[in-house]
Order: C-alpha cells, then sequence, then structure tokens
C-alpha cells in the first residue's frame, strides 16, 4: 500500500477516489493500521491495547498537510512491524479464540488480511472482485 501511495501529495491522499464512497487512500492506509494492529496484536497476541485512532471515522478526517501523511505512513509501517512481531515464531495452524468464540488459526487470520486489503484496493480501483 505505501508504494502505490509514494510520491502523491496530501491532497491527492485525501481525495475520494470513487464514488460514491468517501473512501481516501490516507484513510485506508490509517484503517488497515487498525485493522492489522486490531488482529494481530489484539486478538491474535491477546495484547489489552487500544484503537489507533480514537474516533469511528478511522481517522478520515480532518487530513491537514504533510506532517500528518508523513505521520501516519510512519504509524502504519510501525504498526505492521508490531504485527509481522506479533506473529513472528508462530505455527501457522496455533489457534486463538475471536471476541466471538470462535477458535480461528493463525493461517485464517493470514488469509483474512489478504482478503481485507484486496477488497479495499478493488473498492479503490472501482473494479469488481471476480466470481469464484
Amino acid at each position: 500500500m505505501p508504494a502505490k501511495c509514494a510520491g502523491l501529495e496530501p491532497a491527492q491522499l485525501a481525495r475520494t477516489t470513487v464514488e460514491p464512497s468517501n473512501l481516501t487512500l490516507l484513510g485506508l492506509v490509517r484503517h488497515m493500521a487498525e485493522v492489522e494492529r486490531s488482529w494481530f496484536r489484539r486478538r491474535f497476541a491477546g495484547d489489552g491495547i487500544g484503537n489507533v485512532f480514537a474516533d469511528p471515522g478511522d481517522g478520515d478526517e480532518g487530513i491537514e498537510g504533510v506532517h500528518e501523511v508523513y505521520a501516519d505512513f510512519q504509524r502504519f509501517r510501525a504498526k505492521v512491524a508490531a504485527c509481522e512481531a506479533a506473529a513472528a515464531g508462530h505455527d501457522l495452524d496455533e489457534t486463538f479464540t475471536s471476541a466471538r468464540g470462535t477458535t480461528l488459526s493463525l493461517r485464517w487470520l493470514y488469509v483474512q488480511m489478504i482478503q481485507e486489503y484486496a477488497r479495499y484496493w478493488l473498492r479503490r480501483s472501482g473494479e469488481r472482485p471476480p466470481a469464484l
């Protein structure tokens, strides 16, 4: 995701991508920082951590200047690195219990994350996913 956003100005990152969605690239970076953290750190590793962004809009409002953009990308990279560390050394078949009481594996979690990134990227590009 950072590679797709490289070289874009803050205003470009803050512009909605596909009508009628209010999704922006920066909003997607902010949202995925929270999604990664929630799944790998909070759910898989059981870390008692709070949210990255305090409001329910996933931090998509109030985008101001280059400083915030760079800070958000640094935050995203740091959150992903922490998530990688949380999963490092664990077997793909290791399980954890979801908030709903379902037993899930680390393998399932990786597939879930691939789907999450793909879903948002397809939504951002305006393409429809292929029928399965």
